[in-house]
């Protein structure tokens, strides 16, 4: 058998320069462009995206709209094409250029993807017609200029000549016949007379249809078609002429239609609306000696020029606050602030800064550095934790993953036979692995649906019915100790908008924990009750978590019993349990001596939640 481990060792291996991240960001992008097969590991892949994001960090982005569209790479994957179609325009133009894809992927992601990437496709001829058929749906139109209307010649109706006299005066339509109006290099010698002032030249005209006179707006006489003009140099104005029609109409086309009923705006009149201003998250800084911002990002730049952040602040944190750090010349990492001054910048900002000193003498020069939003900054740290955590525990799984095969490799005497007092140490390890990945799981679970990345699966269960089992099967484990649950479970049915997998996971990690906490003897009490809206599992805490200060950090042990709480004990059960309630709508918290789990009902006139239902986390 053959494993492909090359993702397994570019991962393996760290980026300490600009030239080691693009060789890296190349490699994954090659392993990562080709058609995803079966069987692959998805942890592993979710590390390769990861490490891209940290790769994006040391390579500026034109450099990595550069490497994206080189040739060779191998884009066949819809998943990174999507990935892709997110990022950077200068990059997802470059890697929807390169995109090779069936019709049936191309239909699958082009509604997933933003509608600024979706435009780049339109500038792509080798689309499958799947694809094109999508675009068309979406209303993706070209971006490119339209082209010119084909021109034809058209005939002016026949107008009366002001030379013919008073023969041919109030003649109208009824004058002379009709003259051919020709090109003035293919116009043959005419005995008829030239045209008027009322004659125009000629205009371009759609090929259906009758022919119009200009001004008057109804068909007239036969219009002779004009021949083609004779070979000639081509003119430099002709050109110039035709590029200002496409721009023209293509500017026609864009214009928005007002209503046949809306009346005329003033002009300016739009000046008195006020224009929503783009939130102001982040922005770059800079200070001179005293401490005075002196530079700021242009478009920030009038709102905070002149700030002195070297004076004290009332109710500065604990820590110190910007004016100690610049007092001692120290660089800053994570200090808050707080701006007063216009609506766009007033409120809690997060400084990193640095300083800044002269090459020469080495004199201090002031500051430089980055403001950032409180609570922006708080939200990111969080998901940067949470992704080096998933990162770290990827890491950490591929050891234990090979520990546990040659345990069960030596166990099974898949080489040939093996004493048993070795195949009795290679089932603890075996035992001992599967144990430890099962608290990486935990782990990963926690850390994404904290971060908000996960979402539980949406479905339908009975609660009640699914608590009832659990605790019948709880007291058999109990019984021989002496202990036991108090049921009263006065609700009859339960039902969740929760997969039943999901409820039966919740309530087996809240029951076994306690279960698992309780001593020989005790007796725990529980009850469920319900209210129309929600149903409430109200539990006793044991003794020896009703002592614990906070029950969600405690590291209370199941002490030799067949229940056990988890590797990391039953703080970290509860935790991990309370992170699923919250994803499901509900609560788990502690009343007092109790544990009480609040989870919503579903309601007859409540639908099940399903994908299309879903909201879209792409549109924010």
């Amino acid at each position: 058998m053959h494993f492909d481990d090359r993702l397994a060792t570019v991962l393996r291996h760290r980026a300490a320069g600009e030239r080691a991240a693009k060789t890296q960001f190349r490699q994954l992008l090659d392993l990562l462009g080709e058609r995803p097969q079966g069987g692959g590991d998805p942890a592993l892949k979710a590390a390769a995206y990861l490490r891209l994001i940290a790769l994006a960090d040391m390579i500026p982005t034109a450099e990595r709209a550069a490497i994206v569209g080189e040739n060779g790479w191998r884009f066949r994957n819809p998943e990174l094409v999507r990935w892709f179609g997110e990022a950077h325009p200068a990059i997802a133009a470059a890697a929807l250029q390169r995109a090779d894809l069936t019709g049936e992927e191309w239909a699958g992601i082009i509604p997933t993807l933003p509608i600024r990437t979706r435009g780049f496709l339109r500038h792509r001829r080798d689309l499958p017609s799947a694809a094109v058929r999508v675009l068309d749906r979406l209303g993706v139109s070209d971006r490119a200029l339209p082209m010119p209307k084909t021109v034809a010649a058209e005939e002016p109706a026949a107008l009366p000549a002001e030379a013919e006299g008073p023969a041919d005066t109030g003649a109208g339509m009824h004058g002379p016949a009709p003259f051919t109006l020709r090109p003035a290099q293919a116009q043959a010698p005419d005995p008829a007379p030239p045209p008027t002032e009322a004659a125009e030249p000629t205009r371009p005209v759609e090929p259906e249809g009758p022919p119009v006179a200009p001004e008057l707006g109804e068909p007239v006489g036969p219009v002779e078609p004009v021949p083609a003009p004779a070979a000639q140099d081509p003119d430099k104005s002709d050109g110039i002429r035709a590029l200002v029609e496409r721009i023209e109409t293509f500017r026609k086309a864009r214009a928005p239609r007002t209503a046949p009923g809306d009346a005329p705006t003033l002009p300016m009149a739009e000046l008195e609306q006020p224009v929503a201003r783009k939130p102001i998250n982040s922005f770059n800084f800079g200070t001179n000696s005293e401490g005075r911002i002196d530079w700021a990002e242009p478009a920030i730049a009038p709102l905070v020029v002149g700030i002195d952040l070297s004076q004290r602040r009332a109710h500065a944190p604990l820590g110190g606050d910007f004016a100690a750090g610049f007092a001692n010349r120290q660089p800053l990492r994570d200090m808050p602030i707080t701006l007063r001054g216009a609506e766009a910048i007033e409120g809690d900002w997060i400084v990193d800064a640095a300083p800044r000193f002269t090459r020469g003498d080495g004199r201090f020069h002031g500051y430089v550095g980055r403001f950032r939003r409180a609570i922006a900054a708080v939200d990111d740290r969080a998901q940067r934790g949470a992704d080096r955590l998933r990162q770290l525990l990827h890491e950490l799984r591929t050891p234990v993953n090979a520990m546990q095969g040659y345990a069960e490799v030596i166990q099974q005497q898949v080489f040939g036979p093996t004493p048993h007092e070795y195949r009795a140490l290679a089932a603890s390890i075996a035992g001992d692995s599967a144990r430890i990945l099962a608290g990486f799981d935990e782990l990963d679970r926690l850390a994404r649906l904290e971060t908000g990345a996960l979402d539980l699966e949406a479905g339908e269960s009975d609660f009640a019915a699914i608590v009832r089992a659990q605790v019948d099967q709880l007291q058999s484990v109990l019984s021989p100790r002496v202990s036991r649950f108090e049921a009263e479970l006065a609700a009859d049915t339960a039902p969740l908008a929760l997969a039943r997998e999901e409820a039966e996971m919740l309530g087996w990690r809240v029951l076994a924990t306690m279960a698992g906490a309780t001593a020989a003897g005790e007796h725990v009490a529980l009850a469920m009750v319900q209210d129309g809206k929600q149903v409430a599992l109200r539990i006793a805490l044991p003794a020896k978590l009703a002592k614990a200060e906070d029950i969600f950090s405690s590291d209370v042990r199941a002490g030799g019993s067949t229940l056990s709480s988890g590797i990391f004990g039953a703080g970290f059960s509860l935790r991990l349990a309370r992170a699923e309630t919250r994803a499901a709508g509900g609560e788990l918290a502690r009343e007092g001596d109790a544990l009480v789990l609040s989870l919503p009902l579903l309601t007859a006139a409540e639908p099940l939640p399903g994908p299309v239902d879903a909201p879209d986390r792409a549109a924010g």
